[in-house]
């Protein structure tokens, strides 16, 4: 019989890191996978980043992880979004060749000690409440810890029109018995869905009938470490729409779609939806876009982003060929819907570990959670948490006010989810200080102490910051300037020397030629000024973090009776007493809990220390 440190059952974006994260912190692991040739695997859109996203990749690269490294060894185009916008909202959205990031993950992992199982987990092994290992197929595995990361393989169903197979995605078998076993343990199951459009050859699209959607030149990198020598070959994407013909069809075959017909009963992403739902929702609407993303440099495949569908097979070939580009299109692989099992994130603790099992973590969509960015950041939490504990270290939970990953996590576990959870920039009340350009400041040294990054790029990050503040005291603060000019190219007289320094805050002075750059210090200056530029609102925003930090962080007793505080509604002690939140922050955002009642938790705990303190 094996026994490992921890045992990692699944091998996608949020099993590989988790696994990944337990190897560098020197614990042993095991990755148990339904297919180890699928480890790594992008089974919807083969694209890392985006709105929101990108924030959360820049942290799992600060952390040690590994999805930015195999971005940048499969990155096809890079395009940086919301450039109109402000830093913080900036975001890098990167197209990968899908065969080349699957390969650029199971390389890292097989550079690893990580033991690789190809076996299915049919059971988990339960004493007492603790989760001890898991059963195969073929065998018992033995661990201190076990993370779950079946993604939509839990009692996953395929569909396509009426046709309905078993399955998490094309191709793969689906998880019945562990699902069943789930279910049987009592855990919080409910379904959801989500879906993928067709897949269709580049050589049969005509895309001079397109938008061309080129690259971002120079060509920025997602990896702030470890980075290849140089970039994938580079190629564009392209821009089409639906029509009123398109709309049509869909209208006309909606009531076979699986969504429409009542065969799928789970919850669909609101804002990724499927086609067939941005017709019904938005029927005021003559067209919707259509990102045609290629799959890969060699791959004579594309992603037509913008239509999932789980029409008929007939049905979606009719919508297809009515729309611009595509009318001689070769479908390689229809679109399907996918529905799986997920258990209420609110059932862990904010280190990911269950709340009535023992040892027994969880991460990614079986959270609740859609998108390979938000799957990654749950595994590496659960991966470090779960080392943490073997060690008996410090907990690892990232504030709100340090990490998108910590909204994330706080978001699952305090609310819930009603659809499939994706990050939006939005969701960030503390995002001006979140930036995915500043992820190793703000995370770096924690994952250092964790052990989670070497020593020597601990030690080149150190430099780099010493070399960056010898750069604002030694060059922008001397140097002195009389003038400058403004954006309308006037010249600006001022009463007295100022340094450059000092002007980097105002809207008015044309950055741009108050100092002149080179080579080396360009990517110096252009941080100075983001930095300067919004340093009078990340001053205003640290105040109101240090104003609410004693209250947030305040723990609720974990035997705390919520039915004894006087004051509450019955509904919001029901809630309490089935999310058992850990700290006062953590019950203050959730639903329906109001500032009073916030007071009254606070009384009560205060009453029980004084208790304690006169006993």
């Amino acid at each position: 019989m094996y026994k490992f440190d921890v045992i990692v059952v699944g091998g996608g974006h949020a099993g590989v890191e988790a696994a990944h994260a337990v190897y560098r912190s020197g614990l042993s692991c095991a990755l148990v996978t339904l297919n180890k040739k699928s480890i790594g695997q992008m089974s919807c859109n083969p694209a890392i980043g985006g709105l929101g996203k990108s924030h959360i990749v820049r942290e799992i690269g600060a952390m040690g992880g590994i999805m930015p490294i195999a971005t940048d060894r499969s990155g096809i185009q890079y395009r940086t979004l919301n450039t109109r916008k402000g830093d913080a909202v900036q975001a890098l959205r990167v197209q990968c060749d899908r065969d080349l990031y699957k390969k650029a993950i199971q390389n890292i992992i097989k550079e690893t000690n990580i033991r690789i199982f190809d076996e299915e987990v049919v059971d988990l092994e339960v004493k007492n409440k603790q989760v001890c290992g898991v059963v195969t197929n073929k065998q018992t595995l033995m661990a201190k810890k076990t993370i779950l990361t079946t993604g939509t393989f839990l009692n996953g169903k395929m569909y396509t029109g009426e046709e309905i197979k078993t399955g998490g995605r094309l191709g793969d078998t689906s998880a019945i018995p562990l699902s069943k076993r789930l279910y049987a343990l009592n855990l919080p199951m409910g379904r959801l869905k989500t879906g993928t459009p067709a897949r269709i050859k580049l050589s049969s699209i005509d895309v001079s009938k397109m938008e061309i959607q080129p690259g971002e030149k120079p060509t920025p990198w997602m990896s702030l470490y470890n980075r290849p020598k140089k970039h994938q070959k580079q190629i564009a994407c392209y821009i089409t729409r639906t029509n009123k013909k398109t709309h049509k069809i869909i209208e006309k075959n909606i009531h076979l779609s699986a969504m429409f017909s009542g065969n799928i009963t789970g919850i669909g992403p609101r804002y990724c939806p499927s086609i067939e739902d941005k017709i019904s929702r938005f029927k005021d609407k003559d067209s919707h876009q259509i990102f045609i993303e290629p799959e890969g440099i060699k791959k004579d495949l594309v992603y037509p982003n913008g239509i999932s569908t789980s029409l008929p097979k007939k049905a979606q070939e009719d919508f297809i060929y009515s729309i611009e580009g595509l009318q001689n299109s070769a479908i390689e692989e229809y679109g399907y819907a996918v529905e799986y099992d997920f258990i209420d994130p609110r059932s862990l603790k904010p280190t990911l570990e269950n709340k009535k099992l023992k040892n027994f973590y969880q991460a990614g969509q079986i959270n609740g959670t859609t998108g390979y960015e938000e799957a990654a950041a749950q595994g590496l939490v659960a991966g470090i948490n779960a080392v943490a504990s073997i060690l008996n270290h410090k907990e690892f939970v990232l504030k709100r006010s340090e990490a998108y990953i910590g909204v994330l996590v706080d978001d699952l576990t305090t609310h819930g989810i009603t659809e499939p959870y994706r990050m939006f920039t939005s969701r960030a009340e503390h995002r001006l200080m979140l930036s995915q350009n500043n992820a190793e400041q703000r995370l770096l040294e924690k994952a250092f102490k964790r052990g989670l990054v070497t020593e020597e790029r601990f030690n080149k990050f150190i430099e780099g910051e010493q070399r960056y503040q010898n750069f604002l005291n030694a060059t922008l603060s001397k140097k002195k300037i009389k003038s400058f000019t403004n954006k309308l190219n006037n010249k600006i007289k001022l009463d007295e020397q100022k340094s450059v320094l000092s002007l980097l805050s105002r809207t008015d002075v044309n950055k741009d030629k108050i100092f002149k750059t080179n080579k080396s210090n360009q990517g110096l200056y252009q941080r100075a000024i983001t930095e300067h530029k919004y340093q009078g609102y990340i001053k205003k925003q640290l105040r109101e973090i240090s104003k609410t930090a004693k209250q947030e962080n305040k723990k609720i007793p974990k035997n705390i009776d919520y039915r004894c505080i006087a004051g509450l509604s019955n509904e919001v002690k029901e809630r309490l007493e089935k999310t058992q939140p850990t700290t006062i922050g953590s019950a203050s955002r959730m639903e329906g809990v109001t500032p009073a009642a916030i007071n009254l938790i606070l009384i009560q705990i205060k009453k029980r220390e004084n208790t304690k303190q006169n006993a």
